[in-house]
């Protein structure tokens, strides 16, 4: 029997975009699944600069802010990944 997925698609931002090399992507994600479980899985999918970027990074899912990276996504999410900004 096949497992139910989510579909994500990730947005990236600023150092973000140039660390993936994309500006946006898609994942397929088990129900379920969390913000970690994507950041994990765009760990692998960009095992370069980007890591480094994510651990620093703030989420928005759906335009919400990301507060604890267990929240689960929903069907259909939006995830932005925004690296930190310099300036003020």
């Amino acid at each position: 029997m096949p497992v139910a997925a989510t579909t994500v698609r990730v947005r990236y931002f600023a150092s973000a975009r140039a660390a993936s090399g994309v500006e946006a992507e898609t994942l397929e994600l088990p129900e379920g699944a969390t913000v970690a479980d994507a950041v994990a899985a765009l760990r692998t999918r960009h095992p370069g600069g980007l890591p480094r970027i994510l651990d620093a990074a703030s989420f928005l899912v759906d335009g919400v802010a990301v507060r604890h990276r267990d929240r689960t996504l929903p069907a259909d999410a939006e995830l932005d990944v925004l690296p930190p900004f310099a300036g003020g």
